[in-house]
């Protein structure tokens, strides 16, 4: 299977333009300054069981998204936790063949390693709402809400229009099927 360069880095900077427009209008609140964050965006952190173009696009993405924030933190922490988040899900996407699970694993990462970063982010930045662990149990809530709610959707609907060959979802120029366990 043929992979098309042009096409990964067109959708590599889709994916890098829609975290940052899901993320940017919502300001304060997808920032976690008042005790839990409102990003949808984080629901594009299942797209690496799918695309490796997507790892660096969700780091770009959310880098651009944290420079709004104004914290040296967040640009660097923030996003580089993403940036891990997104390989340990592309990982899990190619050790995984069983659906289910590989949805819980390749959703996992986001969830934990954010929980983890983010509250240390807010302390360092000077924005902590509560301490370390009040914001991990909110961080932990509030981004599995949005890497499973909405990510596990998307998940079944980019691998639906993969499986009808839809050429942008495919990995290949054809847009030939491709095999259900992906």
């Amino acid at each position: 299977m043929k992979r098309s360069i042009t096409k990964l880095l067109c959708r590599a900077g889709i994916v890098a333009a829609l975290y940052a427009v899901l993320t940017i209008p919502l300001g304060t609140l997808a920032f976690g300054s008042i005790g839990f964050q409102i990003r949808p965006a984080e629901a594009l952190t299942m797209l690496p069981l799918f695309y490796v173009e997507s790892i660096p696009a969700l780091y770009v993405g959310c880098l651009i998204a944290n420079l709004f924030t104004g914290t040296l933190w967040d640009v660097g922490l923030g996003s580089l936790a993403s940036l891990i988040a997104a390989a340990l899900t592309f990982a899990a996407g190619k050790l995984i063949k069983n659906t289910p699970l590989k949805l819980i694993a390749g959703g996992i990462f986001p969830v934990l390693v954010n929980a983890f970063c983010i509250p240390l982010v807010l302390i360092w930045s000077g924005s902590a709402y509560a301490g370390y662990w009040f914001m991990f149990a909110s961080l932990l809530l509030t981004q599995a809400v949005w890497v499973y709610a909405l990510g596990v959707p998307l998940y079944f609907g980019i691998h639906a229009l993969r499986e009808k060959g839809v050429s942008a979802f495919c990995d290949n120029r054809t847009g030939e099927p491709l095999d259900a366990g992906h």
